[in-house]
C-alpha cells in the first residue's frame, strides 16, 4: 500500500538554495573552506532554531557543484541571519570577499544563492513512501487526503478562509 502525504505549509514559504561550484579541484586550499563555512552556519543553525530555519537538504549537481535547499520561517528571519554581526555568516562572508576582492577566488570556485518567497496557492508537494522530506520536513508532514488528491486541489487550499463581506441594505 502506498502512503501519499503532503506537506502541511500555510501561508508563504521561503527557500534558500546556496551553494558552490569547484571550478579548479587543484585549488583545494581555495573551495574547501567554502564547503567548511557552510557546514558549520548549518550547524550553528540548527543549534539556534529562533534564527528561523526550519530544515535543509544538502545536495550535489555533479561532482564540482554543491548545494543547499534551505527552508526559512520567514524572509525577515532569514535576512536577520544574513546581516547579524555575531553569526559565523558575518566573518565568512567577509573572508570571502576579501579573497574575492584580491583576485584569490576568480576562477578558482563559484558561489551563487537564489532566494524564494513563495506565496501560499502558488507551491504544493505530494509524497509516496517517504518520510518527512524538503517542504514537509520543514512544515510536517499530513494525509494527502487533508488537502486535495490533485494538484489543483493543493493549490487551491488556504490555510484561512477570507472573510466573507457582510451585506448591508
Amino acid at each position: 500500500m502506498v502512503t501519499r502525504t503532503t506537506a502541511d505549509a500555510k501561508g508563504e514559504v521561503v527557500v534558500l538554495l546556496i551553494g558552490m561550484r569547484i571550478n579548479r579541484f587543484w585549488a583545494v586550499h581555495l573551495w574547501l573552506p567554502v564547503m567548511l563555512a557552510m557546514l558549520r552556519m548549518l550547524r550553528d543553525l540548527r543549534k539556534e532554531p529562533e534564527r528561523g530555519l526550519l530544515s535543509r537538504v544538502l545536495l550535489t549537481a555533479s561532482p564540482r557543484t554543491y548545494y543547499v535547499v534551505q527552508y526559512w520561517e520567514s524572509k525577515e528571519k532569514l535576512y536577520a541571519y544574513a546581516t547579524a554581526p555575531e553569526a559565523f555568516h558575518h566573518k565568512a562572508w567577509a573572508r570571502l570577499n576579501r579573497k574575492e576582492r584580491a583576485g584569490k577566488l576568480r576562477g578558482q570556485v563559484g558561489i551563487w544563492h537564489e532566494t524564494y518567497v513563495v506565496p501560499e496557492g502558488s507551491y504544493e508537494a505530494i509524497y509516496g513512501d517517504m518520510p518527512a522530506f524538503g517542504l514537509a520536513a520543514a512544515h510536517g508532514q499530513i494525509p494527502l487526503e487533508k488537502r486535495g488528491r490533485y494538484a489543483k486541489d493543493r493549490f487551491a487550499h488556504r490555510s484561512q478562509q477570507a472573510p466573507v463581506a457582510e451585506k448591508t441594505g
